[in-house]
């Protein structure tokens, strides 16, 4: 009975966090099917050849590729492309390994690309009901979207499990409206049953040939929180997810596109937004109240995933170190990541300001998402065949499959790219760069530190004698980036000052290729001599190293007699210097050095108490 209860609210939550972004696209995606630049005529035709697009594309897409067979190859737990990619790149090697980091590291810059629009176009079209109610608010409506929009970036330090507990439930009462309205205008028009035959989508290309893809490209509206979705399994998992999908979500949406449908083949007057026209007169205050915090929870899908992306890239050494918070001491992955969260705010209001309606933020919307699904696909089929090892002629039969649904949605939307596609690819563009830059200086420092560290058996034969040092009353804990070498710190303490302390320890955090490290080899601890001890530290990248931790834990079990009260924590302050001989070009190293700089400095990142902590400066060339 407890194991039902917490399925049903881990359910309920995920309908807060995973689905708000598809839930709220009937608020817009049908209509400008119909009303936009490219809108169709309202015959009978065209309004079921767009339902029957609608309704395949949610099967296919997000009941069958995602939810059926996507969520398949997550990375123990984990889903996004990063986790993807890492789970591949383990099965090959050479110039296949660096085609998937490509792909990869280009797939989690488009989310970032995506991640600005969403939240612009969610609220924008919501609060544009208005307009249907009265035109006296058309002048409001951009600050009343910013002001929205200010306010759900300022709750995301609540973190999701707390978002999710309160949003969760207003997301049921949502498409449980979204059902009930669907069915007001199902009945008024039951033919309209009929798009829920595919035959009816061939029959749309066959009557427009490739003037259909326009329109192909505004019906992948409906589906374009699948990326985010899969980023989320870690928050959620796997079950919760189906469950409040095809249960709650799935029903939901394709009633209510269907009674919008319903209503443009029975209606006499001039229908210029559907969705609002099919609530009654009497609520569409309240609809336009309840739409508004729809849409505050749909941006809330891609806001979390790009939190997960983002603290995944960090610790696989993509990005650089920035303040991550956990919002959660009960639920892994549950966290909140302030720089990120408020460079979206302020790209998201640039793009309100910029764009101004929603039908315009339209032609941007889609580009980064389509791609990124073509990208998740091609890995997919690596991670079939490499990883869950199943039959060739299944994965490529399963590969071909989802290709006929992506490519023909990436050429779609590619048609939208002087109307608006170029800036999430442009965002996208300077995100990778970012990351390309980072990912190769961050490696080229590390080889560089590993090559100038003095081995630990040069540095206890040096200080074998004594001769060169004092003892110092105390513990001394050093930070080393090599789980193998002699800190720089430590080094420099005894070259400089010559003295070492009675007793101690170094400490390394390892970042490892998965997601969490494996029960019993998180902590290695090691006797280098009496009073020298080196602990390691084995994170994945969904874990955070906690020093502190660690060092108890190892105090514990290997009885080192540490008093983490007065121990002394030496940390390494690097200087990072331009050089440009150690694999980047001049203004590359420029970049990188901008971004070292700018780094979360160790102290901070690994909370050591600060009146505990000597920094000693290290100038690293780069």
């Amino acid at each position: 009975m407890e194991g039902t209860r917490k399925l049903a609210g881990l359910s309920l939550a995920s309908l807060g966090v995973v689905y708000g972004d598809i839930g709220t696209s009937p608020l817009y995606a049908f209509r400008e099917c119909f009303v936009g630049e490219e809108g169709l005529q309202a015959t009978p035709a065209n309004v079921l050849g767009v339902l029957s697009l609608i309704v395949w594309s949610l099967i296919l897409v997000i009941s069958i590729k995602y939810l059926v067979f996507i969520l398949k190859a997550d990375n123990d737990g984990e889903g996004g492309i990063l986790a993807l990619m890492e789970l591949v790149q383990r099965t090959v090697k050479g110039r296949q390994r660096k085609f998937i980091l490509i792909i990869g590291l280009f797939g989690a810059a488009l989310l970032y690309g995506d991640g600005t629009i969403t939240p612009a176009i969610s609220v924008l079209s919501a609060i544009e009901g208005l307009n249907v109610a009265t035109p006296v608010f058309s002048s409001y409506v951009i600050p009343i979207t910013i002001v929205i929009l200010v306010g759900l970036f300022s709750i995301q330090r609540l973190g999701t499990g707390k978002v999710g507990r309160l949003f969760g439930p207003l997301m049921l009462v949502w498409f449980s409206v979204l059902a009930v309205g669907g069915l007001y205008g199902i009945i008024r028009e039951p033919g309209v049953l009929a798009a829920v035959s595919p035959h009816h989508a061939i029959a749309f290309f066959v009557d427009h040939g490739l003037g259909g893809l326009a329109i192909l490209g505004i019906v992948f509206l409906v589906v374009t929180g699948g990326e985010a979705l899969y980023a989320d399994i870690g928050h959620f998992g796997k079950a919760p997810m189906r469950l409040g999908w095809y249960l709650v979500a799935l029903p939901g949406l394709l009633l209510n596109y269907l009674g919008q449908g319903a209503l443009l083949l029975s209606s006499k007057t001039e229908i210029t937004n559907p969705f609002y026209q099919l609530t009654p007169e009497w609520s569409l205050y309240p609809m336009v109240v309840l739409s508004t915090v729809a849409t505050v929870i749909a941006s809330q899908a891609i806001i979390s995933g790009i939190f997960s992306l983002t603290y995944q890239g960090m610790h696989l050494g993509y990005l650089p170190r920035i303040e991550i918070r956990h919002t959660s001491h009960e639920q892994r992955g549950q966290i909140y990541v302030p720089l990120v969260n408020w460079v979206l705010m302020a790209a998201t209001i640039g793009l309100v300001i910029g764009f101004r309606e929603s039908g315009n933020l339209a032609g941007a919307y889609g580009v980064a998402i389509a791609m990124t699904m073509v990208i998740t696909t091609v890995l997919f089929a690596y991670a079939g065949h490499k990883v869950l090892e199943w039959p060739l002629w299944t994965v490529a039969l399963l590969t071909f499959g989802f290709l006929l649904v992506d490519l023909p949605f990436l050429a779609a939307n590619m048609a939208k790219f002087l109307d608006g596609g170029w800036f999430p690819l442009v965002v996208a563009g300077v995100i990778y760069l970012f990351i390309n830059i980072w990912r190769r200086g961050y490696a080229s420092e590390r080889r560089k530190s590993r090559n100038q560290d003095l081995t630990i058996r040069d540095f206890l034969a040096r200080i074998g004698g004594g001769g060169t040092y004092r003892r110092v009353p105390g513990q001394a804990v050093y930070l080393a980036g090599n789980a193998r070498g002699t800190p720089q710190v430590l080094e420099r303490n005894i070259r400089f000052n010559r003295g070492l302390h009675d007793k101690v320890v170094i400490y390394t955090a390892v970042n490892i290729k998965a997601p969490r490290a494996k029960a019993g080899q998180h902590l290695k601890v090691k006797r280098l001599r009496d009073d020298l001890i080196r602990v390691v530290s084995y994170n994945g990248y969904m874990e955070a190293a906690d020093v502190q931790r660690d060092l108890a834990e190892a105090n514990e079990t290997n009885q080192l007699g540490l008093d983490l009260d007065k121990v002394v924590y030496f940390v390494g302050n690097k200087i990072h210097q331009v050089n440009k001989s150690y694999g980047l070009s001049g203004w590359e190293s420029w970049l990188y050095t901008i971004m070292a700089r700018n780094e979360m400095r160790a102290t901070r990142y690994f909370n050591l108490p600060r009146e505990q902590v000597m920094e000693i400066g290290t100038r690293i060339d780069i």
